[in-house]
């Protein structure tokens, strides 16, 4: 029945006729003195295709469809315009454009989010981005795996992140830059949309959600001088930016649909549209995901659903209300030793380890133009979620013989809010944009241990605690409370020349609350007895206050090249949460103190038309009281007269990162032929050295390492050959061998740290859209390469996780939709 409904709705839109290609072209002028601007950055919303005006002022969009299409047109140091245009024939369009000068009611043409840079403008939306090292992927643009969140396609054009891999699910994202860990992007400030979506922002910094890309317009990615403006953190701010709901059509619909390797099943379907006055937007989405796993005991289940609404009653007011749901079951087969690896990296040793997450997010945006020059944003979130985890953490080097299974559960019930103004002024006809704001967040996290149903099959997912004596082996309530107000004044001192200063205050109080288990057992000629086994209490706090200072500068040589540099102080508050869980793998210092450090950047970075853009940077991160890992060794629990190895995760000591960091990106064929070149061969070469090293030490067994996690060169290279509505993609990424902890172990028995070896990785992808419908194929791992990213000391580990072999995708996307009455009458019409 539903396949009989399908074929007839597309009968109805195919009815209608084939489709006619047209040509929208014109040229944009001084509205004063009639004379050509080039370099004119001109946005087809509908279609997502950009370019800029030649020497002339002139334009062309060829092959397009009839239908309505919203142009939006950019230029430094003129106003921005927007404009309907239906288009039933070839048409030429000419633009007239008012000069700025010194109208502060439109200073905010200094950038617009939907112009497809790879990078920030000066100023955009309710942010201030000038001089800082920025990056934007416009997701819809990207020829990769999308069903699966590949990350190391997602971020391809991202420098210097180390990416960990170790499935084919996509469910979590392990990105870290600049030497920072990956583990759950908690270097980073990780938002949707400018709301927190971590675990506790505080307490507890991990990323267990990421949205699919499918659902994604844009990814932000902003480096360590974001601390001022969205948090403390030495990675920066990662802002995922979901679609909204499209202006030319009441109603439309998208669905994706891929099989894989492995039993890889996604299904994204997505609806959205507008209002004809487009007061009211819709977008909404729903993803299931499921697999087998390249490893043996790898299977997952994802739930993962999405609403958003904008009202804009007036010009002065905007209203968006939005909910995220996400839930997954994940069986972890546990890692490898390194022999076992060498042997047979397929293999799998732990069938009873499950994962399960549930996530819930709902957030309120308001905002508000109080006049031409003064607007207000306010964001309210609320999350409630839960993470459990239950098998077996023993070293992986011992052997699974079944019993009881450890298990952790932990909830997280947090509420912030975020309140912006941005106002416009000037001083001596210059214009300046100020920004001020203030952070409101109080997140409560309990987290529990002890042990779980044993289940010797590993086919029960009970995430039940089976104590029986209500005495757990740790549990505790961890709350957690910030303030922070922040400043930040854009000053354009010349045509040229711009400079930024910023402040941040910082009040952070966490805390724990809670008992573990006191247990002494001592070994009798009858067997174990037991000598004492009770709940001990534990409370801890700490408060802080602190400010963070920060400024930026940045030279224009041309309009379309810019020289930048900034300093920003970035901090990292302990968190308490993980120094009570029991750990064979590791154990946590009691004393651990806060991290507290700076980032610089200087960098030279430019745009031409959409055909060329580079950005190349040199970077410094300095760290104090750097956290890391030792490689220690200890007592036997299980034999007093012999030492097992183990993490000591403690203060090292102090470090610093010194970078190079550059992306190049080109249209081979058409920056010599043209823009209409009708064959596009688009090469990025995406390169970063580092060098890491501890520079004032704590412990003398990291005396003069190198850092831990700290790759020495990381390259990501590829090209995407188009002709009309076939692309064919091929990428190819690199990360030099590193250590994983700060002794620079190379091998130890469990395999939990020691050399991650050097790998490169290349992934094939091809893509063809007619009309409404959209194919795409992919080879994961062209070469089969045996290789892994990362090893584990906890879950889902521990030990050596491999990456995955070759692997096979392919996808069907189909999308319909219905425009406004007011651009076709009466008629249906599909783009």
């Amino acid at each position: 029945m539903l396949l009989r409904l399908l074929v007839l709705y597309f009968l109805l839109f195919i009815s209608h006729g084939s489709i006619a290609q047209y040509e929208l072209e014109g040229r944009v002028t001084d509205q004063s003195t009639g004379a050509a601007i080039n370099n004119v950055s001109l946005f087809l919303e509908t279609t997502s295709d950009w370019q800029e005006t030649t020497k002339d002022g002139t334009f062309s969009f060829q092959d397009l469809e009839t239908g309505s299409y919203i142009l939006s047109i950019f230029a430094d140091n003129y106003s921005s315009q927007s404009h309907e245009i239906i288009l039933t024939a070839n048409t030429t369009f000419d633009i007239q454009l008012d000069s700025l000068g010194a109208k502060i009611e439109e200073i905010k043409v200094i950038a617009d989010e939907n112009e497809l840079r790879p990078y920030f403008r000066a100023v955009e939306g309710m942010a201030i981005y000038h001089a800082r090292k920025t990056e934007v992927i416009h997701c819809d643009k990207i020829n990769g795996n999308l069903a699966n969140n590949s990350g190391r396609q997602i971020y391809a054009k991202t420098a210097g992140l180390n990416i960990w891999e170790n499935d084919n699910s996509g469910i979590q994202l392990n990105i870290g830059g600049r030497g920072l860990s990956p583990d759950r992007t908690a270097n980073f400030n990780t938002k949707q949309n400018g709301y927190d979506i971590s675990a506790d922002a505080l307490g507890y910094p991990e990323t267990y959600y990421i949205p699919p890309a499918q659902s994604l317009k844009q990814i932000q990615v902003i480096r360590g001088a974001a601390s001022l403006q969205y948090g403390t953190q030495f990675g920066g701010l990662l802002n995922f930016i979901t679609k909204e709901g499209n202006t030319n059509k009441s109603f439309n619909f998208r669905t994706d649909n891929s099989y894989g390797s492995n039993n890889f099943i996604s299904s994204f379907t997505s609806f959205d549209g507008s209002t004809a006055d487009n007061k009211l937007k819709y977008y909404s989405y729903y993803q299931f995901k499921r697999g087998d796993g390249w490893r043996d005991f790898s299977e997952f289940t994802v739930h993962n659903g999405y609403a958003g609404i904008r009202y804009s009653p007036t010009q002065w007011l905007d209203i968006k209300l939005e909910q995220t749901v996400m839930n997954y079951v994940a069986q972890q087969p546990g890692g490898l030793t390194d022999q076992e690896f060498a042997i047979n990296h397929r293999q799998a040793k732990r069938p009873r380890n499950w994962f399960r997450v549930n996530w819930n997010i709902t957030a309120l945006d308001l905002s508000f133009k109080l006049s031409e020059r003064t607007k207000i944003n306010n964001k309210t979130f609320f999350l409630l979620a839960g993470r459990q985890s239950l098998g077996n953490l023993q070293p992986i080097n011992r052997v699974d013989y079944g019993g009881e299974r450890d298990m952790i559960k932990g909830q997280y019930r947090n509420i912030g809010n975020e309140t912006r103004l941005m106002h416009n002024y000037t001083i001596k006809d210059r214009p300046i944009v100020a920004l001020i704001g203030a952070r409101v967040y109080k997140g409560f996290t309990t987290q529990t241990q002890d042990y779980g149903n044993a289940d010797s099959t590993g086919t029960l997912e009970d995430f039940t605690f089976i104590n029986s004596d209500g005495i757990f082996r740790s549990d505790y309530k961890f709350p957690s409370f910030n303030f922070a107000a922040f400043a930040e004044n854009y000053f354009s001192i010349t045509d040229k020349f711009g400079i930024t200063p910023g402040i941040r205050f910082e009040y952070i109080q966490t805390a724990s609350e809670g008992t573990y288990q006191d247990l002494v057992v001592i070994n009798t000629n009858m067997g174990l007895d037991t000598l004492k086994n009770e709940a001990a209490p534990e409370t801890r706090q700490r408060k802080r206050a602190i400010v963070l200072l920060g400024i930026g500068m940045s030279y224009k040589p041309t309009e379309n090249t810019e020289i930048y540099s900034n300093f920003s102080q970035n901090y990292r508050a302990i968190n308490f949460n993980d120094m009570r869980i029991l750990n064979p793998n590791q154990e946590v210092d009691p004393n651990l103190r806060d991290e507290k450090g700076f980032n610089a950047d200087f960098g030279f970075r430019g745009v031409y038309k959409n055909l060329f853009n580079f950005d190349i940077t040199l970077f410094y991160l300095s760290y104090q009281n750097r956290i890391g890992n030792l490689q220690s060794t200890r007592e036997d629990p299980e034999n007093t007269n012999i030492t097992e190895p183990y993490i000591l995760r403690s203060n090292i000591g102090n470090a610093r990162v010194l970078g190079f960091e550059s992306l190049v990106e080109m249209d081979v064929l058409r920056m010599f032929k043209g823009n209409s070149f009708p064959v596009g061969l688009r090469i990025f070469n995406n390169f970063t050295i580092l060098d890491g090293r501890y520079t004032k030490i704590a412990n003398t067994a990291a005396q003069g390492n190198r850092l831990e996690l700290v790759a020495p060169v990381i390259l990501r290279a590829g090209m995407n050959l188009s002709y009309k509505n076939l692309q064919l993609g091929y990428q190819y990424s690199y990360t030099h061998k590193h250590f994983t902890d700060a002794t620079n172990a190379e091998q130890v028995s469990n395999a939990v740290t020691g050399i991650v070896p050097s790998y490169g990785i290349m992934d094939l992808n091809l893509s063809y859209k007619w009309k409404w419908l959209k194919w795409q194929f992919t080879i994961s791992n062209l070469s089969n390469s045996k290789y892994f990213t990362r090893r584990a000391s906890s879950y889902p580990g521990p030990g050596i996780l491999p990456g995955d072999g070759i692997s096979f995708y392919g996808g069907l996307q189909i999308q319909l939709g219905a425009l406004h009455k007011k651009y076709k009458k009466d008629k249906l019409n599909t783009l």
